[in-house]
């Protein structure tokens, strides 16, 4: 046997079990790609990384070298009874395995460093795009869906930057030299041990592929346990009313026997994998000792042997390692690819030109902008010219589908003058909903025109138009703050006295005043304490805080009864004063004082005018109404 040696005790540092997913991996489709976009946000620590390495290779060479220090411990200290000179080489050993130790802590400590700060860009740079997608986008794809992206791949990329990549790295320069030092020991053994380490891959790719297949089965069977008690939890309510739990109960059972057995066999095959690397390791630590039981009798080196034996326990560590980092590595590659993906998502198209301004107004009757923010409201074009905000809004032969292949509205055409209160009304699906989300250039129409102020809404900026414009939706959302927060949120930067005018102008001042700490309540979980009429009394204050040129009132009062409707009607009517409003109404009493009023069926206009000329006519208008006064 020539001289050499090599290695570490079992592990080593830093080399406790892998943190691999906890099972298979999802393949990325772009591995190049993806990992290239990775290493462009990890770029902005190149000082860091480059230290990283180093703490690496010094790690790892500690790890390799401390081991091959068994060979002249034995050969020229204990057999000789030397026991300064072994007294002085376990010094030596001690100093190596310190400073392996505190390499691996150092790379260790930076590398969450920069993780951390890294998966933080990611999630600020996700957050910020997802702010500037378009409502489509939303349509099509669900929350938990985007949320997933948030927590299950983030924290992939979190896992992955935290320990595997460094892992990987480590285990790879461990490895090599692991295998460099066995050849320098010893090429006859370190030849078995190669057999040995193909049996053990053999048995990896195995067992392994079936192992991420079952698991693969379990993470489906686990998405679609938690989207059914997650939409089980959402209708607790509807479940009562209609008396289903037997049913709901019969649901989870199949979908957790289903999550049973495919977690069974995942886990049986993940549990099969180290028992059989352990024993197939223990039978080639068996044949080495017996085979380098003879080489070393016959030349004498016995501490080549021991140094050897010390390689051959832990040659095949640094693979199980690097498999299991692999696998995370992957999981988190496909993950950010999710990630990187909703990033690579078209935003919102703004090709605006079109600014809204405050300005203020001469005795001439000449406008000029404004360095304040108060006065009135102005369009400001490319060339400098200001047009006064009247809230003019006109269709013009509008066509538009949310697929270009399915028409929503046919050919619509309507007009709403400064002042005026335009109403739609007609049957679910109608469209009415589809107009005013066109009025906010939520969608884009297919073919016509949509002015405001004689401007094409395409030449406004959207951040611009939609300031101008005041939503009441039928689905309240109030946001975990107080009540003055969530009215403020109309205008954040309204004074104290003006989140009070205008929950006065909505009829709110009342009920809020009643609440525990009044306008300093703190409001959770979607204003769950609230009832839904307060809810959307809270909604309604909010478009009056932001005090817009244009109202949508969108089933604005729907959740609320009768009474409450009458005691905000008059706050509604001076929240409407002067302003262009366009209102949907099941509830056809609320339009009747109305400018005009247009009904629709199927994406067309069929009727339009006051409620007295509706009446009059006799047609869809006159049907809708007298069935509502009936049931009055």
């Amino acid at each position: 046997m020539r001289p050499g040696g090599f290695g570490p005790g079992p592990g080593g540092p830093g080399h406790g079990p892998g943190h691999g997913p906890r099972g298979g991996f999802q393949k990325p489709k772009d591995l190049r790609g993806t990992l290239g976009r990775l290493m462009r946000y990890l770029g902005r620590y190149k000082a860091l990384l480059a230290l990283v390495v180093v703490l690496l290779v010094v790690s790892s060479a500690c790890n390799v070298g401390g081991s091959y220090l068994l060979k002249p411990l034995i050969n020229d200290y204990i057999l000789p009874g030397d026991f300064p000179g072994l007294a002085r080489e376990l010094c030596l050993m001690a100093l190596i395995y310190i400073t392996g130790a505190v390499c691996s802590y150092a790379y260790a400590r930076i590398m969450v460093h920069v993780s951390q700060n890294t998966v933080a860009k990611i999630r600020e740079d996700l957050f910020d795009k997802m702010q500037r997608l378009p409502l489509r986008y939303f349509d099509t794809h669900t929350h938990g869906e985007l949320m997933s992206r948030y927590t299950n791949d983030i924290d992939t990329v979190s896992e992955a930057l935290n320990n595997s990549f460094a892992s990987l790295i480590s285990c790879s320069l461990t490895f090599l030299g692991i295998i460099a030092m066995m050849i320098v020991l010893s090429p006859i053994l370190t030849a078995i041990t190669f057999a040995m380490l193909a049996v053990m891959l053999l048995v990896v790719k195995v067992v392994g592929s079936r192992s991420r297949r079952y698991f693969a089965a379990q993470q489906k069977a686990i998405g679609e346990v938690n989207g059914y008690i997650e939409e089980m939890i959402e209708g607790q309510k509807v479940i009562k009313v209609f008396n289903h739990e037997e049913a709901a109960k019969e649901g989870f059972r199949r979908r957790n026997e289903a999550y049973r057995r495919a977690g069974t066999l995942a886990q049986i095959f993940a549990g099969i994998m180290p028992p059989a690397m352990g024993n197939l390791s223990h039978v080639n630590y068996a044949v080495t000792c017996c085979v380098g039981a003879i080489l070393a009798i016959r030349s004498g080196d016995l501490g080549g042997l021991a140094a050897f034996l010390q390689y051959t326990k832990q040659v095949s560590q640094p693979l199980n390692q690097i498999s299991q980092q692999v696998n995370t590595i992957l999981s988190a590659v496909a993950g950010a690819e999710r990630i990187f993906e909703v990033m690579e998502t078209e935003p919102e198209a703004d090709n605006g030109k079109v600014k809204l301004v405050r300005v203020t107004e001469d005795r001439s009757g000449h406008l000029t902008e404004a360095d304040f923010d108060t006065g009135a409201w102005a369009w400001k074009k490319p060339d400098g010219t200001l047009v006064s905000v009247r809230g003019d809004v006109r269709f013009d032969h509008v066509v538009f589908g949310y697929d270009p292949r399915k028409t929503v509205l046919h050919d619509v055409s309507l007009f709403a003058k400064p002042g005026q209160k335009i109403a739609f009304v007609g049957s679910t699906g109608a469209g009415k909903t589809t107009i005013t989300n066109l009025i906010n250039r939520f969608y884009e129409i297919q073919s016509g025109t949509i002015t405001y102020d004689g401007i094409d809404v395409r030449d406004i900026e959207k951040d611009s138009l939609r300031r101008s414009l005041g939503v009441v939706l039928q689905d309240t959302h109030l946001f975990t703050g107080t009540v003055a927060d969530n009215i403020r949120y109309g205008r954040l930067e309204a004074t104290d006295e003006e989140v009070e005018a205008a929950a006065r102008l909505a009829g709110a001042d009342t009920f809020i005043r009643h609440l525990p700490h009044g306008y300093q309540t703190v409001l959770s979980g979607d204003g769950g304490n609230l009832s839904q009429g307060e809810r959307q009394l809270l909604n309604i204050a909010r478009a009056a805080c932001a005090n817009p040129p244009v109202l949508i009132l969108d089933e604005a009062t729907s959740s609320i009864d009768t009474r409450t409707e009458k005691l905000i009607e008059k706050g509604m009517d001076r929240l409407m004063a002067g302003r262009t409003v366009f209102v949907i109404a099941h509830r056809l009493s609320t339009v009747r004082n109305a400018k005009a009023i247009m009904v629709l069926e199927q994406g067309r206009i069929i009727e339009r005018g006051d409620h007295d000329d509706l009446i009059q006519q006799h047609g869809r208008y006159y049907q809708l109404y007298t069935g509502q006064a009936e049931l009055d």
